[in-house]
């Protein structure tokens, strides 16, 4: 599962490069998106419900919300409304994981916390002798964040996803 913003060339590359990888447009950048088609002195209430629609337990439950949230604002935020009737189904990837995972891939958090570093260690050193040296600091410090994922914290539990799959298999064969 890839999650990024809405950018045409990293989607078309993922889809190149990672075929079978699912790709998910982070929501954190949609709900920044969206303040384009809105008014200066929008109604906050509008926004909040809008967040609040990622916290459903399934895609059913999200797509639900969105209806009511696209019939009361559609009114006052017609453009608003249109913009994210069409687009608000690229963010919805992470309801095909398990409910456990959904915490950790729906929001960017993890690759946000990882760029945060990178870049405290390397404002550290201020200036660097060239392009290489600054490239052996951040490749070194993204094997250590690698090999405490690998080793000590385990951020997703593979086991999960793995019954998950099955249990996901199982039901289509069900259907048919």
């Amino acid at each position: 599962m890839i999650v990024s913003d809405d950018h045409e060339g990293l989607k078309k590359a993922v889809s190149e490069t990672l075929p079978p990888a699912v790709w998910q447009r982070c929501y954190v950048h949609f709900l920044r998106n969206a303040l384009d088609y809105l008014p200066r002195k929008a109604d906050d209430d509008c926004m909040t419900e809008r967040r609040w629609i990622y916290d459903r337990r399934t895609l059913e439950e999200a797509q639900r919300d969105v209806a009511a949230w696209l019939q009361k604002w559609q009114t006052r935020y017609a453009k608003l409304c249109a913009w994210v009737e069409s687009n608000i189904e690229e963010t919805f990837a992470f309801y095909r994981l398990p409910l456990q995972h959904h915490k950790h891939m729906k929001p960017p958090y993890m690759l946000e916390r990882v760029n945060e570093a990178i870049k405290r260690r390397t404002h550290v050193v201020r200036i660097f002798p060239n392009e290489a040296s600054g490239l052996r600091l951040i490749r070194a410090f993204a094997v250590a964040i690698h090999e405490d994922w690998i080793e000590a914290t385990r951020y997703l539990n593979m086991d999960i996803l793995v019954e998950h799959k099955k249990r996901v298999r199982f039901n289509c064969l069900d259907a048919a």
